[in-house]
């Protein structure tokens, strides 16, 4: 990997690190969390339609493409959301959402088949340890919904993975240009059902707010992952998903600068475990 491709990648779990706390400030400004999923999805599919061109795909492909779609646009987003605003202290979050390498494996083993060596096993195993072990922090008593809830993410994130395999033939930017529409229209309905009047929590969004949100649309969701898909076409997956590690490190980083949290010795050893335990899933790939 050339040096210009190692400081790209860097700068890509930079950016995915920096979704954590810059959504936790959004949800701090009073912005619903099942909104803002909703308006990051909407500005996906509009940044997006240019690429897309409405280009029906063949029928073989319409029930992956509506999988992924539910799972990444819908799930993901909404249970992240959730996790995130009902957390007091952000980086167990962060870590929580680890285990969505660990689903991933675990799916692909059952629905597609693949083989999961004994070294696999053991690393998922270690990687739900450390969540376990976080969980058991007196000091994140408050913090158990939000574990629960970012466990439910990487869930919903780990079966997308499965669904993507089937659309590896796809254009890249149609199939998020899909998702980015469906996760709208859905999460939209959902917060117009439970989030209040809709038209009152657009407009009551500040300034500061809306650029956030364009960060986390535009920097994180677009050029994040379009960039890491980039990196996939030049080099084998097990030279670039090793540093998708390094996106819990920068995130908690963040949060220790942002918020001045401090994390527990248990955060710490648990976070440890996980971060090691995906480096070397990642690396096994």
């Amino acid at each position: 990997m050339t040096v210009k491709h190692y400081f790209w990648i860097i700068l890509i779990t930079f950016l995915f690190g920096s979704a954590y706390p810059v959504q936790k400030i959004i949800f701090n400004e009073s912005v619903p969390p099942i909104l803002m999923g909703a308006l990051r999805m909407l500005i996906v599919f509009i940044c997006l339609i240019p690429f897309w061109k409405f280009k029906i795909p063949k029928r073989k492909y319409w029930f992956p493409l509506l999988g992924f779609a539910i799972f990444m646009g819908v799930g993901t987003n909404f249970f992240m959301n959730l996790s995130i605003y009902n957390a007091n202290i952000v980086s167990p979050t962060i870590i929580g959402s680890q285990l969505a390498i660990p689903f991933g494996i675990l799916f692909s083993s059952i629905f597609l088949g693949e083989n999961v060596s004994f070294k696999k096993w053991f690393f998922i195993l270690t990687s739900f340890f450390g969540i376990i072990l976080i969980s058991f922090d007196p000091e994140l008593k408050n913090e158990k919904v939000a574990l629960l809830l970012i466990s439910f993410m990487a869930f919903f994130y780990g079966g997308s993975q499965v669904f993507s395999r089937y659309l590896k033939d796809l254009n890249v930017t149609q199939t998020n240009a899909f998702m980015g529409l469906t996760g709208f229209i859905i999460l939209i309905l959902i917060s117009i059902l439970f989030e209040g009047n809709l038209y009152t929590n657009i407009i009551n969004i500040n300034f500061n707010s809306w650029i956030l949100i364009m960060h986390s649309a535009v920097l994180v969701s677009i050029i994040g992952h379009m960039s890491l898909f980039y990196l996939y076409k030049l080099y084998p997956v097990k030279k670039v998903f090793p540093f998708y590690a390094l996106f819990p490190v920068f995130g908690i980083m963040q949060t220790i600068i942002i918020f001045k949290e401090m994390p527990t010795l248990i955060i710490l050893i648990g976070g440890i475990i996980v971060i090691m335990s995906i480096y070397y899933l990642n690396k096994l790939d």
